[in-house]
């Protein structure tokens, strides 16, 4: 384990201390779709339409899966990280039966 991962005390001068560790480097478990529970908004950056996709839980390979599948299909580009998923364009209604045909529990936000 890295030193980094400590939790709680940074140092101890007790030869036999049992340092706490922060498990934060494990990837949280992917969701089922059926328990994932994603908002589908629009947003401007830089002055131009994003579909933005919110509240994925799971891994970071599994959301950028998906956010390829929804980038393919609706034939533009994107990200994926951190939990959503930036589509190009004003797609939220394509994006939403996409999800609704992948089982996905989605919803429009603002």
């Amino acid at each position: 384990m890295s030193k980094n991962n400590r939790v709680g005390v940074v140092y101890s001068t007790n030869p036999d201390y049992q340092y706490q560790y922060d498990d934060d480097a494990a990837e949280v478990e992917t969701l089922p779709p059926q328990q994932q529970r994603l908002v589908v908004r629009l947003e401007r950056r830089n002055g131009k339409p994003t579909t933005m996709v919110d509240g994925f839980v799971g891994t970071e390979a599994d959301l950028a899966e998906l956010g390829k599948k929804l980038k393919n299909k609706c034939g533009v580009g994107g990200s994926a990280k951190e939990g959503a998923i930036m589509i190009q364009g004003d797609h939220r209604d394509r994006i939403l039966a996409l999800l609704a045909d992948d089982g996905y529990h989605a919803k429009r936000g603002n």
